[in-house]
């Protein structure tokens, strides 16, 4: 009699020390659980390998990208089942120390090593960053790092994306997010626009320039000229693409660069959006103190960056480990009072910040809905592993910034002139 997903149930709710508000469907057939909740789906023994040799975080994420484990039903809803149980019960979480001290856990993982059958630890799946001792945001790590990310098909990007092709938070006019990605995308690269005050003759260093999406739009609605820069290679070559095709080459330069080697400054103003979290913590006031550099008097920066909740013990921050090894390798996330602090430590004047958090929200479902519609097609243009991260990254974070584990601000900062003077308005926030 098939009997796996009831001894699974038993051993996860032992282990976990609270019951199991989710199915599980084994290998063999077998099903447990609460009637009409989503499925954890265990395809294979390999599961168990993986979570047993790394168990946490990283466990799941290796069985999730190799195809281990799966989820069947309310794809959102289970995530908020597994993230309540793993990620976020505080001070109930027993660590794994804690618990093997009870004879009933120590049962439960001897169940599980029976269960799961070869003691071999499965390879990582391919798609897995190989993680090896080394400074962190070098030039060379910080194009190694990007180049991972964001050089995986730019045919892939646009099944998510859409024609848009931009990889930051759409600018939303409703709570339901009636309008259109494509309609949400432009009215916030207009809002960028609006921001730095754009206006033609203006010279525009856009630092992290995707696929040149706001470089377009720049020049062709405020009559700028940009000077665009990515480490991706693939992603130049797409926004070169774009340029030419709109007419845009007199005014739009794009290029493969660090912001840290642009020397050709000053510029009446600096974009980054989506790009500071690549910068790191040890290096973001460096990054600050560059960007307001290439600034002249009165310039203005839109810094649009993803924030992470304080934590009581900041130096207990570690990066998260499925993002690290799947996603963005290096990347970190800081408190928006630590971005502020760091931006004006720098010597800029922090003049407005926009907390857009819902904004993304609606942005990721979005995309996930997209790589959904046209699963066949991304299986296509990449590997299943990589597809696979991809859904579970942007749902998961999609549930992060609906429940304010995560949040987005766009922070408005100027380089005063000698005097002081800001060239603001008194009313900042009708953007002229």
């Amino acid at each position: 009699m098939p009997e796996a997903a009831p001894r699974l149930q038993s051993f996860a709710e032992q282990l976990l020390g609270a019951p199991l508000p989710m199915r599980i469907r084994a290998w063999d057939g077998s099903q447990a659980g609460p009637p009409g909740a989503p499925a954890l789906v265990v395809r294979n023994r390999r599961a168990l390998r993986r979570l047993l040799w790394k168990p946490g975080e990283l466990g799941l994420a290796r069985a999730w990208v190799a195809g281990d484990l799966d989820i069947e039903g309310d794809f959102y809803a289970a995530l908020d089942h597994l993230s309540g149980l793993l990620w976020e019960r505080g001070e109930d979480t027993r660590s794994l120390a804690e618990a093997l001290r009870e004879p009933g856990v120590r049962a439960a993982v001897r169940g599980l090593v029976k269960m799961a059958g070869l003691p071999v630890p499965p390879a990582p799946p391919r798609e897995e960053v190989p993680r090896r001792r080394r400074r962190l945001h070098t030039k060379r790590t910080d194009k190694r790092a990007v180049s991972h990310h964001y050089d995986v098909g730019n045919d892939f990007y646009e099944v998510v994306l859409g024609p848009s092709m931009v990889y930051s938070c759409a600018y939303w006019d409703a709570p339901g997010g009636a309008t259109g990605l494509e309609d949400a995308q432009r009215d916030k690269l207009e809002l960028i626009c609006r921001k730095l005050a754009l206006a033609p003759g203006l010279r525009l260093l856009d630092v992290g320039c995707g696929w040149g999406s706001l470089a377009v739009h720049a020049a062709r609605e405020h009559g700028v000229r940009v000077v665009g820069v990515t480490l991706s290679q693939e992603q130049a070559a797409y926004a070169r693409k774009r340029v030419a095709e709109e007419g845009l080459a007199d005014r739009v330069e794009i290029r493969v660069q660090d912001y840290r080697d642009v020397t050709d400054g000053p510029f009446d103003a600096v974009s980054s959006v989506g790009m500071a979290e690549h910068v790191g913590s040890e290096r973001y006031l460096t990054y600050a103190r560059d960007l307001y550099a290439l600034l002249k008097p009165g310039g203005r920066l839109l810094n649009h960056q993803i924030a992470r909740r304080p934590q009581t013990d900041e130096g207990a921050y570690s990066l998260d480990g499925f993002i690290d090894a799947y996603v963005f390798p290096d990347g970190e996330l800081a408190p928006l009072g630590t971005t502020v602090t760091q931006l004006e430590r720098a010597g800029f004047e922090v003049r407005d910040v926009e907390s857009i958090r819902e904004h993304y929200a609606l942005t990721l479902r979005r995309w996930v809905a997209n790589l959904e519609a046209d699963w066949p097609l991304a299986l296509r243009l990449t590997s299943p592993g990589r597809a696979r991260v991809w859904r579970l990254y942007m749902a998961a974070c999609a549930l992060a910034f609906e429940h304010n584990r995560l949040g987005v601000n766009q922070v408005l900062a100027v380089r005063t002139s000698g005097s002081g003077a800001s060239g603001m308005p008194l009313r900042a926030r009708t953007w002229n």
